[in-house]
């Protein structure tokens, strides 16, 4: 595996928040992410990690004008399925009052083309869930022969911003069967700003299925946690899942790292160590609204492992 950064001070990518890196068969790395105008979707690739630094961004789709996807982009995955590309993604519609903010729906746009830098990409359509409310950061995945979708939004029963939600799919845009809450904001450091569990990553190693997520408001209070299930268990069982007491990674400011979240995972070159990239900031005091300051850069790491097997979030970022 070719070297990466060891030093935090110097991001994989500057401006890029919610990072979502994929290896996929051809060997490429795909790469997408929230970019600071929240105007579009961008795609790079590169044989290995470190190349998507200098790797040409490519728009493969822009916001319309006007209607339900019009404002605030936020947080695009691409995975592939069956043969076809997705990207799942969260967009809002403008209104006079919110300018978008905390309207947001999923989305999905899908291309057959083989290189998806060079594909036709269409809007599938929403991912409609059991309620019509605030919803973002939707992830895909696949255990044991069923495909799962994991995502945040807003219960309008719920006092908060965002919980955690899993279900099983019938196909890469359309949920199947019963929705079930895994997680919900509880502990002092998930509440701090907004009650907020969102940014789910997927991770099945040694014997679980492990799911990280973000937590807290977007400044330097912006944090991660951790659930865990056993591999064999009803991943549709809000019980399978255990949660971290205590974040599993936040701001250091010894190293210069605020606020880091919303992170996924991806391998190395040679497949035999996982990586870990997520987001964050080199300084603390940040001014007006963190969602409109840009500086949300992309890390990567290689992630460790605790000695029961569960991932070492902390001990990946030492130097």
């Amino acid at each position: 595996m070719e070297k990466l950064e060891t030093s935090y001070i110097k991001p994989l990518l500057e401006q890029r928040a919610d990072p979502w890196i994929y290896k996929h068969t051809d060997g490429y790395y795909y790469f997408t992410a929230s970019v600071p105008e929240y105007d579009r979707i961008e795609l790079r690739r590169a044989l290995t990690i470190e190349g998507l630094k200098e790797a040409k961004a490519v728009i493969v789709w822009r916001k319309p004008a006007e209607g339900p996807l019009s404002a605030n982009i936020w947080a695009p995955e691409i995975h592939f399925v069956g043969g076809s590309w997705y990207i799942y993604f969260a967009a809002a519609r403008t209104t006079e009052t919110n300018e978008g903010l905390f309207d947001h729906r999923m989305y999905v746009l899908t291309t057959d083309e083989a290189n998806p830098l060079e594909g036709s990409w269409q809007v599938e359509g929403q991912l409609r869930t059991a309620w019509e409310s605030f919803a973002l950061d939707a992830t895909s995945f696949e255990h044991k022969g069923t495909r799962y979708l994991v995502w945040a939004q807003k219960d309008p029963a719920i006092v908060g911003n965002s919980n955690l939600y899993i279900s099983a799919m019938s196909n890469p845009w359309t949920l199947c069967g019963k929705q079930v809450m895994i997680a919900t904001p509880q502990f002092a450091w998930e509440t701090i700003g907004f009650k907020v569990n969102e940014g789910a990553a997927v991770l099945i190693r040694n014997g679980r299925v492990f799911i990280s997520f973000s937590a807290s408001a977007t400044d330097f209070n912006y944090c991660m946690g951790l659930l865990t299930a056993q591999e064999d268990a009803d991943l549709l069982d809000p019980g399978s899942w255990v949660k971290t007491t205590s974040p599993v990674l936040t701001t250091n400011e010894r190293i210069g790292l605020f606020g880091p979240g919303h992170n996924s995972f991806t391998v190395s070159e040679d497949g035999t160590q996982d990586i870990l990239v997520f987001h964050a900031r080199n300084y603390k005091e940040i001014v007006g609204d963190p969602l409109y300051d840009p500086n949300r850069h992309t890390f990567v790491r290689v992630l460790k492992y605790n000695g029961d097997g569960s991932p070492d979030f902390v001990g990946s970022i030492a130097n």
